[in-house]
């Protein structure tokens, strides 16, 4: 294969005849039958290929990238993750035979560091998550690289106007059911650019429908967004659940278009994955645990002002990659969180 648009076309064409061969993820309703007139839909982003809503997020950035043409035949491509936007870089990645490094913290969950090495990354981790960048930038010096930069690049990668992004796909999906247009949609902030995404498109669309962005409590999104002159939290400051929530403002994070925030302890997100995993038959990750504890405050509120209406959230990932952490009874018991209260208070809300 020659090198320059030779190659580009050949990138660009194999990542668009993926996307031609997968089909669109699955809008689940979750009952609620102690809440009649109001309706819970979950994206279920886990059935991508690489399992989880990044992958929309790593296809984009891929483009991206090589239609900017900062990725060649014999780039290496690098990526800053807490595992998950990695796993989908590595697939793209391979796919297209280049050298990915991704740049974790330890902390991270052995089950996604393995799917990064299935699919033929490299991993690099470091003890101290805020030296991610720098380790990035220097990673890139040394092998002639390219940064991919989720946290800068997410909120213009993706194009927000449609192309079946996951905004155009809520409201295509939800075209059908008994409240069309979704009082709110809910989801969680890791680079910010899949809320930047949908709160654009809501507004580009004319959409009555409000965002409400879940954010762990030990975030600084959600302290930003009350307060626009705090852009980072202190040293030590970090939450337990992974893919959401950063130390600092990112670049891709645009708080004028989300309509509410809502901070999210660590404890409440665990209990409210574990509750909706037993509901669903199968295992969510803590982000989905995150964005669904948002949900019922909102469906609380809704049906104490007499409201009725649909919400839709994301179900993020699968449990499958959290056996050791959060389905794990040794390491829930060592977290210290007090997390069956909120597992029993939304286990109410879903069972009859």
């Amino acid at each position: 294969m020659t090198s320059g648009r030779d190659w580009l076309d050949h990138a660009v064409r194999k990542i668009e005849a993926d996307y031609n061969r997968s089909a669109d993820t699955h809008l689940v309703q979750v009952e609620l039958p102690h809440r009649p007139g109001i309706a819970l839909y979950l994206k279920d982003e886990s059935s991508h290929p690489t399992g989880s809503l990044k992958h929309r997020l790593a296809r984009s950035l891929f483009l991206y990238a090589l239609c900017n043409q900062w990725i060649g035949p014999e780039t290496t491509v690098i990526e800053a993750s807490s595992g998950s936007t990695a796993v989908s870089e590595a697939y793209f990645a391979r796919m297209l035979g280049l050298r990915f490094m991704a740049v974790v913290p330890k902390t991270t969950a052995a089950a996604k560091l393995k799917a990064i090495e299935f699919h033929g990354g490299e991993i690099c981790a470091v003890d101290d998550p805020q030296s991610v960048y720098d380790v990035c930038h220097q990673l890139a010096d040394e092998t002639n690289g390219h940064f991919l930069d989720q946290f800068t690049y997410a909120e213009r990668a993706t194009d927000w106007r449609g192309n079946n992004n996951i905004a155009e796909s809520i409201f295509a999906q939800m075209g059908e059911e008994v409240n069309p247009i979704p009082d709110w949609i809910v989801c969680g902030a890791g680079t910010g650019g899949t809320s930047a995404t949908i709160g654009r498109f809501i507004r580009l669309q004319r959409h009555a429908t409000r965002l409400c962005v879940a954010d762990p409590t030990a975030s600084i999104f959600h302290q930003h967004y009350f307060d626009r002159t705090i852009s980072s939290l202190p040293d030590g400051c970090s939450s337990r659940i992974e893919g959401i929530g950063r130390a600092r403002v990112e670049p891709s994070f645009i708080p004028s278009v989300i309509d509410r925030m809502i901070p999210v302890d660590d404890a409440n997100s665990i209990g409210a994955m574990h509750a909706l995993s037993d509901h669903l038959g199968r295992r969510v990750g803590g982000s989905t645990g995150t964005n669904i504890w948002a949900c019922a405050d909102l469906i609380d509120e809704m049906t104490a002002n007499g409201e009725t209406g649909s919400i839709v959230s994301l179900l993020c990932d699968g449990g499958e990659r959290y056996a050791n952490t959060y389905y794990d009874e040794d390491w829930l018991r060592d977290s210290g969180l007090e997390w069956q209260p909120s597992r029993d208070r939304l286990a109410q809300m879903f069972n009859a």
